[in-house]
């Protein structure tokens, strides 16, 4: 199954930018979009179903603020909206996913920039969002994670980490929380296959220039349980398709094999 995730900062912005276009070149199977700020009413779905996706949303209650999307060629066993979590699930954040064996979640963590306040909401969406993954896990062992994370894990993976440090988005306490993830039953999809610097999925929008020096941050992951890892093909960042602040992130892996 290939799986794109990809936070498009608005959808019917992006549907504006040539994002329809770019899903008839098929890109993946399963598209997870992040911050759709949109209902499916706002949206003339035709278009996808023309192009043989299913589309399954999970939007916020304010609308045209964050949201979760999923359009799949495969159609799924089972969709869960939320995580039972009231905060979280007001916002429109998780969206899961059933493919035989597998689940896969769509989530949009939240952003802890605009102040001391969501900070401290995202810390505690981070601690119970954790703690719903390892109970899952003794249900759904073969679990794969996709959205923006709006965490950078390591120095490697954003452009000025020094002048970071105390930044959201890079904060000690978020970073480890992610170290906590992937050395334990998770594993990064694309550093499994990729070790190199500057491969960023989020650059600025204040300054035009900043994404053309590839001036970013890497926020956007798919993960997997350590089951799905002898399952793992291939992975890659898409820098080049630019709907959105972010670019789409990709991960090909093998469910059919478990699934058969």
């Amino acid at each position: 199954m290939k799986i794109i995730s990809y936070n498009v900062n608005g959808l019917r912005a992006a549907m504006k930018k040539g994002f329809c276009d770019w899903l008839q070149t098929h890109p993946a199977d399963v598209i997870c979009i992040q911050e759709a700020k949109a209902q499916p009413t706002d949206i003339d779905c035709k278009v996808f179903t023309d192009m043989g996706y299913y589309d399954y949303w999970f939007c916020a209650n304010k609308k045209g603020y964050s949201g979760v999307t999923v359009f799949s060629k495969v159609q799924p066993d089972a969709v869960t909206c939320g995580t039972g979590h009231h905060d979280s699930d007001f916002e429109g954040r998780v969206i899961q996913l059933d493919f035989g064996k597998v689940r896969l979640i769509n989530a949009y963590f939240p952003s802890g920039t605009s102040g001391a306040e969501r900070q401290s909401f995202k810390m505690q969406w981070l601690d119970e969002f954790y703690t719903y993954l390892q109970g899952l896990q003794q249900t759904h062992p073969n679990l794969i994670l996709c959205g923006d994370f709006n965490i950078a894990h390591n120095e490697i993976d954003l452009h000025d980490p020094k002048s970071n440090k105390k930044t959201s988005g890079f904060l000690p306490e978020e970073r480890a929380w992610m170290d906590t993830l992937y050395k334990g039953e998770w594993i990064d999809t694309f550093r499994h296959f990729n070790k190199e610097p500057h491969q960023y999925t989020w650059w600025t929008q204040r300054f035009p220039s900043i994404r053309a020096q590839n001036k970013g941050w890497r926020l956007d992951y798919i993960g997997v349980t350590k089951p799905l890892q002898p399952h793992l093909k291939s992975a890659a960042i898409y820098p080049d398709v630019k709907h959105s602040d972010h670019c789409p992130v990709f991960a090909d892996i093998d469910i059919e094999a478990l699934n058969n």
